[in-house]
């Protein structure tokens, strides 16, 4: 897409988009044969459900309908939110991602994978996992020396595992009752 399309789109679905309370983190036109389709990726503070983005996707088509943004040719309308491997790219990213476990690639070089306990204006304070039986530490990382960010995929969640512990106790409580 060019930049002027993408600028003229983004200056038309914005306001849309902000006023269901969301904010438009990206948008994309790919050519599919010979219909085009327009990707638009909204994502709040709180996240966005289905029927929120049903409702924006509802708003946009009917402005997209109402303009040549698009020109004449077919093309499909796609809404949706980020996927779970988003990259963190924007300082509301960083704070939306806090309590999540993150791949950072580092300007001097390196990678480093920790969670993000908080953010500020400068920085974040990451609780880095122990390896080999050692404990986690904690690091501040200035956002400056961060070149890229992407939140990682866990199956396995500390906080997920101790609620399952919970319930697998309450279980067993239960049937030494009985």
């Amino acid at each position: 897409m060019s930049t002027t399309q993408s600028e003229r789109l983004r200056e038309l679905l914005e306001p849309l988009v902000s006023s269901q309370g969301l904010d438009l983190e990206e948008i994309a036109v790919d050519s599919v044969g010979r219909k085009r389709v327009l990707r638009v990726v909204v994502d709040s503070d709180t996240g966005a459900d289905l029927d929120a983005v049903a409702e924006v996707s509802r708003a946009l088509s009917a402005r997209l309908d109402e303009t040549d943004a698009m020109g004449e040719g077919e093309y499909t309308l796609e809404v949706g939110t980020p996927g779970a491997e988003r990259a963190l790219t924007e300082h509301r990213h960083y704070v939306r991602a806090t309590g999540r476990l993150v791949r950072f690639q580092l300007r001097e070089g390196g990678d480093l994978v920790a969670r993000i306990l908080a953010v500020d204006e400068d920085g974040l304070d990451l609780e880095v996992p122990g390896v080999k039986g050692r404990r986690a530490t904690t690091r501040r990382l200035a956002l400056a020396d961060v070149d890229k960010a992407r939140v990682q995929v866990e199956f396995n969640r500390k906080d997920s595992a101790d609620s399952a512990d919970s319930v697998s106790d309450k279980n067993m409580k239960e049937e030494e009752e009985a």
